[in-house]
C-alpha cells in the first residue's frame, strides 16, 4: 500500500488518519521520531477539518522523488480569512491552543496552504526519509 484517502465525517477519522499515515511512515523506513512527526501532522491536518470545517478528505501518500511521505487535508468549509495569522502560535478562532498549523509546519519538510473564503482550504505537508 503506497496511499490512502479517507473521508473525514466523525471524530473517530481522525485517529484513523493519524494510525494510517503512520503506518505508511513506518513501512518506507521512517525512524520512530519521525514516523510520530508525520503522525502528529495527520492528526492535526484531519482535526482542523472535522473541527473546523465540518468534514472533508484526507490522504497519504509515498513519494518517489524523493522519498517520502506527503499529507493533503481539504475541505469546502468557511475558509480561513487571515491564512498569515493563522500560521503564528497562540492564534484561534475556535478556542484551542492555536498551535495545530505551525506545529504542522515545524514537524514537516515542506508545508503549502491555501485558503478562499466560503471555498475552503487546502494544506500540502511533506515530511522526507533523509534531510
Amino acid at each position: 500500500m503506497n496511499s490512502i484517502s479517507l473521508v473525514i465525517a466523525e471524530e473517530c477519522d481522525i485517529a484513523h488518519a493519524a494510525r494510517c499515515a503512520r503506518n505508511l511512515a513506518d513501512a518506507i523506513g521512517f525512524d520512530k521520531v519521525r514516523s510520530c512527526y508525520v503522525a502528529t501532522a495527520a492528526s492535526e491536518l484531519a482535526a482542523n477539518v472535522y473541527f473546523h470545517a465540518g468534514g472533508g478528505l484526507f490522504s497519504a501518500h509515498v513519494t518517489d522523488t524523493p522519498r517520502g511521505i506527503e499529507l493533503a487535508a481539504t475541505d469546502q468549509g468557511p475558509g480561513i480569512a487571515d491564512v498569515q495569522r493563522a500560521m503564528l502560535d497562540g492564534f484561534s478562532t475556535s478556542g484551542s491552543l492555536g498551535c495545530g498549523l505551525p506545529g504542522v509546519k515545524r514537524l514537516m519538510d515542506e508545508f503549502e496552504i491555501t485558503s478562499e473564503i466560503g471555498r475552503g482550504t487546502s494544506v500540502i505537508a511533506r515530511k522526507w526519509c533523509e534531510r
